[in-house]
């Protein structure tokens, strides 16, 4: 178990928010985020503080129960980079996939990975153009030759790393099986196009959600507002059994229900939360789900 794993434990057995051990470490938000997602490490008088705080020693803090396991590498890959010079908006149209992962890096570069298993042509197949367009960067992913739509919904990953320290908006748009937000800190974030599956971890942001299809969406250490755009969908949002949040329904013939452990129950939301998680559209269902 790593150092971030066991942060994470101790804070959420001691019944512990993320602001409230920042405040007692006189520390923000985010740092805590960033060790808890293994993105950082406190300083040597922090690391004190902490140990003290949970009643676990620093050298059990630090030292590894299992080895953490590090991906494979795809059988064929590409790998775009470009450099960033200030405050951007990110506009991407990434097309087909069967997986999009979007994280946050503290570095000063974008970088657009692309992967598959079973496309020995990829490099050759999809171009990757970045351009910089004053406060703002396009990212395109074109598919040349014969590739088809089809073909890179069934095979290809795309991992896209964005500065945070450069970015205020976020838009993407592509149609994918499965959607994975990471490490994002950022005004607003927009998605556009087809998913079936999102998770959220380690993100503080405005998060809106345009899609048509039935969604799972699954939150964890989300700070914001979930805003989710259907038209005649039923859609699940599973959050973790101490989420706060408020709920809103908005446009026309909408509802939201609620479930605990699998179980329909009353609403149990706060109307006092600073998390929202809203349904707009038209004819939607959303179950709210924690766990």
């Amino acid at each position: 178990m790593t150092f971030a794993e066991k942060l994470k434990n101790a804070r959420k057995e001691a019944g512990m928010s993320q602001e409230t051990l920042a405040e007692k470490l006189g520390v923000s938000r985010q740092a805590v985020t960033k060790w808890e997602t293994d993105r950082g490490m406190p300083d040597i008088e922090n690391m004190i503080v902490i140990s003290n705080l949970f009643g676990i020693t620093v050298d059990e803090f630090l030292s590894k129960e299992k080895e953490t396991a590090v991906r494979k590498g795809y059988l064929y890959e590409s790998r775009t980079e470009y450099d960033i010079d200030g405050q951007k908006r990110f506009d991407m149209k990434l097309g087909g996939a069967s997986k999009l992962l979007v994280t946050g890096n503290d570095g000063e570069k974008i970088v657009v990975h692309l992967g598959s298993d079973d496309i020995d042509t990829l490099e050759s197949d999809f171009k990757v153009k970045i351009d910089d367009n004053r406060g703002r960067i396009d990212v395109d992913i074109h598919r040349k030759n014969t590739m088809t739509e089809a073909k890179a919904k069934e095979s290809l990953i795309i991992e896209v790393s964005l500065p945070n320290r450069y970015l205020s908006h976020a838009e993407f748009e592509a149609h994918c099986d499965e959607l994975s937000v990471k490490d994002i800190i950022c005004e607003d974030m927009e998605f556009t196009g087809k998913v079936s599956k999102i998770s959220v971890a380690a993100t503080e942001t405005v998060f809106e959600v345009d899609c048509n299809l039935d969604m799972d969406i699954r939150i964890s250490d989300f700070s914001g507002a979930l805003e989710i755009n259907q038209i005649s969908s039923t859609s699940r949002v599973t959050i973790p059994k101490n989420y706060s949040f408020r709920s809103l329904v908005k446009g026309i013939s909408n509802s939201v229900s609620y479930e605990s452990d699998g179980n329909p129950a009353e609403d149990f939301s706060n109307s006092d939360a600073e998390n929202t998680i809203e349904l707009n559209g038209l004819k939607s269902e959303l179950v709210i789900s924690r766990e």
